[in-house]
């Protein structure tokens, strides 16, 4: 799976843009604030329909400007597959293969991006959301219903979340709603849990050799799953859905007296333990470093295992962050096999091989030359 070609109007600093792309590197040089890492957002955007920078998004049409457009032309399965983004006041329209998607759920998928950007170095130690997030991001490629029950789970909870606060308040005092709408949260809720521990066992396949292999074999990694309930990975979505609608009755009074949902998949972690210690409280920063890149290039591996194709990687200003042994790891696992997008201020200090043979595209002021 590649890009072969990217067309921008009206986003962000690029008014127009047509440019093709080599199946293999693609080095983005320039400046802060040129436009490099617009391109590397618009690429993510086309895959995911969301940027991963600001959920704002009238932030990505040029000012004056009704709309934003992103277009790309893919091979995928030695077929040419065209995708397009529309952002205007006036909502968002995907279309694949010429045709406009009414769900997200099947848009996402048609072009599978892992983002490596300087951020997800806080995988290990950052907040919980951004490990749920980075879980719900990556089970939606392979498992695009997985991105419908989460929108729908989103929209219960929001729903439930505001019931909560009118029974708080006691501007609601009969439970008849409440009881509606955890009926409707457990069912999604279950579902996320079920799919989110199948994808972990599939992650821990990949990412623990990976790790082992980057450590010098001195190190093993272990992901493990912290739920808000008390759950076997094994257990199907039934006994899931059972377990949920118990903790909740039990909750109940604890939930009304907050104003807030306290258990779900939202509440839910990811804990990274190295040699049976938690990377997160113990780690060294070399630690949680290698344990955040063992994890996104499990995730290449574990993509091309699921759909048959690797994905695209967006390497964001990342390289720099990485000392050059794990510069050179990183660079030695991808090379000829997935096609990759480099954005930097400069390849001094990179390196290797991979680099050399690479196509270079110089950014400046919204505008690109070979």
């Amino acid at each position: 799976m590649h890009i072969d070609q990217l067309q921008l109007k009206n986003y962000r600093n690029y008014q127009q843009l047509d440019i093709s792309f080599d199946d293999k590197i693609n080095v983005i040089i320039g400046e802060n604030a040129q436009g490099k890492t617009n391109l590397m957002e618009a690429i993510y955007l086309l895959a995911f329909s969301k940027s991963y920078r600001t959920p704002r998004e009238k932030e990505l049409i040029q000012w004056d400007k009704e709309y934003a457009k992103i277009e790309g032309r893919i091979t995928k399965r030695k077929q040419a597959l065209p995708l397009e983004i529309i952002i205007s006041s006036k909502g968002k329209k995907a279309k694949l293969n010429r045709m406009e998607q009414k769900r997200l759920s099947d848009y996402i998928g048609a072009l599978n991006v892992v983002m490596f950007a300087p951020e997800d170095l806080t995988l290990v130690k950052g907040p919980p959301q951004n490990r749920r997030r980075f879980i719900n991001m990556e089970l939606g490629q392979i498992q695009p219903r997985y991105i419908y029950h989460l929108g729908q789970y989103q929209k219960v909870l929001k729903q439930r979340n505001n019931l909560l606060k009118k029974m708080q308040r006691r501007i609601v005092t009969e439970n008849t709603m409440l009881q509606v709408l955890t009926d409707q949260l457990v069912e999604h809720a279950a579902t996320l849990l079920e799919r989110r521990f199948v994808f972990l066992d599939l992650l821990r396949k990949w990412a623990s050799p990976i790790h082992y292999g980057i450590s010098r074999k001195l190190e093993e990694l272990e992901i493990r799953y912290h739920s808000t309930i008390e759950v076997s990975e094994e257990a199907n979505k039934e006994k899931i859905e059972k377990i949920y609608l118990s903790k909740f009755h039990e909750i109940e009074e604890k939930e009304i007296e907050r104003g807030t949902t306290l258990i779900g998949p939202h509440r839910d972690d990811l804990i990274f333990y190295v040699n049976n210690k938690d990377v997160q409280v113990y780690g060294s920063q070399g630690q949680q470093r290698t344990t955040a890149l063992s994890v996104k290039l499990a995730e290449i591996e574990l993509i091309n295992n699921e759909v048959g194709e690797y994905p695209v990687l967006l390497l964001d200003d990342v390289l720099s962050e990485l000392d050059q042994y794990r510069q050179s790891h990183l660079l030695n696992t991808i090379q000829g096999k997935v096609q990759t997008f480099v954005s930097t201020t400069s390849v001094d200090g990179i390196n290797h091989e991979t680099l050399k043979n690479a196509e270079l595209f110089h950014v400046k002021g919204g505008t690109i030359d070979r």
